[in-house]
């Protein structure tokens, strides 16, 4: 049975007197995998951290696991967008994943710890690397690392933000059966411009800019896509930019 894990019932979100989110009403399941669209700034990192609780919605209210985001979101895992990372760090893979554990820095690990980051590590199937340092990286293998620092603390939701960023065409197809497997067992939400990769890879979609234009099943998706983009949706899954005019 899948159980409703976020609820956001009439969110705002203003940032001085720019409207960000306007009037967003949305509940996600346990069994979801849920790909989020739209063009640049139309709030979708916004709304993640507002379901984080990183934000503060200016109106609405925001229920995760039943709670406060704030007590809510120590089940959720987070990979926000690579270009806030600092890859420069002196750190190994092994490490970088077992800081994911706590929100604390600087604290004791115990051996359950150390497994949890081992399990993680062998679900993206990076265990192997656990020694590497993080600049040593490819763009596909940091990200599953990442992902894994984001399972370490064994979440029931997972939200990524633009997670093919810097990832190679040849590992892409890896990367999304990974989240695929991963969704068997915790709900997915994951930020994307890949138009393409919806009708084979995501069952549930959310189109946004500002408002939510569309909340449902990908067949649904296009039409939505086109208005709020305003351009065939032939031309927003080539990367055409955003500010196509509407009479093209």
């Amino acid at each position: 049975m899948s159980n409703e894990i976020v609820r956001l019932a009439n969110v705002s979100f203003r940032f001085g007197d720019n409207d960000v989110l306007e009037n967003i009403s949305l509940s996600i399941y346990s069994s979801d995998l849920l790909a989020i669209l739209g063009p640049n700034g139309g709030g979708k990192t916004t709304l993640l951290k507002i379901i984080l609780g990183i934000l503060k919605p200016s109106t609405g209210s925001v229920k995760l696991f039943g709670s406060t985001p704030e007590k809510g979101r120590k089940n959720v895992g987070y990979l926000p967008q690579l270009n806030v990372l600092d890859f420069t760090f002196p750190i190994n893979v092994f490490d970088a994943v077992l800081m994911g554990r706590y929100s604390q820095i600087a604290r004791s690990y115990r051996a359950a710890d150390y497994s949890a980051t081992k399990d993680a590590l062998e679900m993206v199937g990076m265990y192997s690397l656990r020694g590497r340092h993080i600049s040593m990286l490819s763009g596909g293998q940091l990200q599953r690392i990442l992902i894994a620092r984001a399972l370490v603390r064994n979440p029931g939701l997972l939200l990524l933000d633009e997670p093919m960023s810097g990832v190679d065409p040849q590992s892409q197809a890896s990367f999304y059966d990974l989240i695929n497997k991963l969704n068997e067992i915790m709900a997915v939400v994951f930020v994307t411009h890949d138009i393409s990769a919806i009708s084979t890879y995501f069952e549930k979609v959310v189109c946004l800019n500002k408002k939510l234009f569309y909340h449902g099943p990908k067949e649904g998706s296009i039409g939505k896509l086109e208005e709020i983009y305003r351009c065939p949706v032939e031309i927003i899954a080539h990367g055409i930019p955003h500010r196509v005019l509407k009479e093209h």
